[in-house]
This record gives C-alpha cells, sequence and structure tokens, in this order.
C-alpha cells in the first residue's frame, strides 16, 4: 500500500555511507491492519479504513462495527482510493510500499498547550513596563475601534488555544528502514508528541 499509520516514537540520528550525519524521526508502523472497507455504492467513495493495536475494552456499538475482524482497533484511521483493490480483505496485515530515498506525506497532531495569552500565541511584545503600570505587561491592549467599524473584525489575533492542529508536512525523505521492527527512518522533524499516532503516504 502507499499509506499506513504510524507511532511517532523518537528524534535520533543516523549516519550515511559517506560519514554525514542526518536528524531523523523514528515511526513505529508496527502491527497496522485493514480494519475495514468504504465503497461508492455504499457509502458514496471508496476508502480503506487501516487501524493500528486492540483496545483493551469496548462498548457493543465497537464490537458490531467490527465484528468481520474479530477485535476493536485502538485507533482507526481511513484513506480515500480511486478503486478498491479486491486482492485486499478485512484483516490484512498492512505494510507501506517504500523505498530509501523515497519521499513521504505525514500528518499529525501539533502539541496541544492549552489556553495562551496573545504573548506566548502571537509573540505581541505587551505593554511598557514603567510608569507605575503593573498588571498589564502581558496584555493584548486595545482589539478595535469605538464608533467605526463598532466590532471586532473575525479573524484578530487573541487569546485562545493553542495547539493541537492537524499539520502536514510534506517531502520528508526516507532515510532508513527497519522491517522486522516495523520502524522507519524520516529525515527532520515530525508534528506532534512522542506515542502520538502519524498518517504517512508515499508520493
Amino acid at each position: 500500500m502507499k499509506f499506513t499509520i504510524g507511532t511517532k516514537k523518537e528524534m535520533t540520528q543516523v549516519y550515511d555511507s559517506e560519514g554525514i550525519v542526518h536528524p531523523v524521526t523514528v515511526v513505529d508502523t508496527s502491527d497496522v491492519k485493514v480494519v475495514g472497507m468504504k465503497t461508492m455504492e455504499r457509502d458514496g467513495y471508496n476508502a480503506i479504513v487501516l487501524g493500528k493495536g486492540k483496545k483493551k475494552k469496548s462498548n457493543k456499538a465497537e464490537t458490531n462495527k467490527y465484528k468481520e475482524l474479530g477485535y476493536v482497533p485502538k485507533v482507526a484511521f481511513e484513506f480515500r482510493v480511486k478503486e478498491l483493490d479486491p486482492a485486499i480483505k478485512i484483516g490484512d496485515d498492512c505494510v507501506i510500499e517504500v523505498e530509501e530515498e523515497s519521499k513521504l506525506d505525514i500528518t499529525g497532531w501539533t502539541k496541544g498547550k492549552g489556553f495562551a495569552g496573545v504573548i506566548k500565541r502571537w509573540g505581541f511584545s505587551g505593554g511598557p513596563k514603567t510608569h507605575g503600570q503593573s498588571d498589564r505587561h502581558r496584555s493584548a491592549g486595545s482589539i478595535g475601534s469605538g464608533t467605526t467599524p463598532g466590532r471586532v473584525y473575525k479573524g484578530k489575533k487573541m487569546a485562545g488555544r493553542m495547539g493541537n492542529k492537524r499539520q502536514v508536512v510534506k517531502n520528508l525523505k526516507l532515510v532508513k528502514t527497519d522491517n522486522e521492527a516495523g520502524l522507519i527512518f524520516v529525515k527532520g522533524a515530525v508534528p506532534g508528541a512522542k506515542s502520538k499516532y502519524v498518517l504517512i503516504k508515499s508520493n
């Protein structure tokens, strides 16, 4: 297949044949199986649903949903395809078809940082630190005019939830693979924290 699910492990470095060091992210792509199929006739589009791991506890709805598989995966993502390969069956192992030096697009979810102010979230400079001002150092300041427009514009940079957003990094080079352990070594950084799931597609 041209896609799979992975778990971000850690960042490290590897040396190539010329002795040049490369920063890499280790991604675990083991224990991924086909857990479902979406068809044009039934669902309006074609897709392959991949799952990773096994849930220890599941409810009746989940058990019935994955009845054909025999267990409930810990996580499942669907990948849309133009046509379904009739050779692919539910329960098959998913091994991504990639070679070293190939390019990968990796989707992850950035680290969640909670509710953040404008200085941390947007890089505002804050207010002056002098003339008796003791409680407005990290304030956003004025956010709009009075009579005109008489409101705050949409998209104004203000305090709010920071991080935990879907992010795609394209054309990351595959430096090394470990087929026995199911690990791939991708040059550069991958969005998200350790042990978080990422979606991998080969170009």
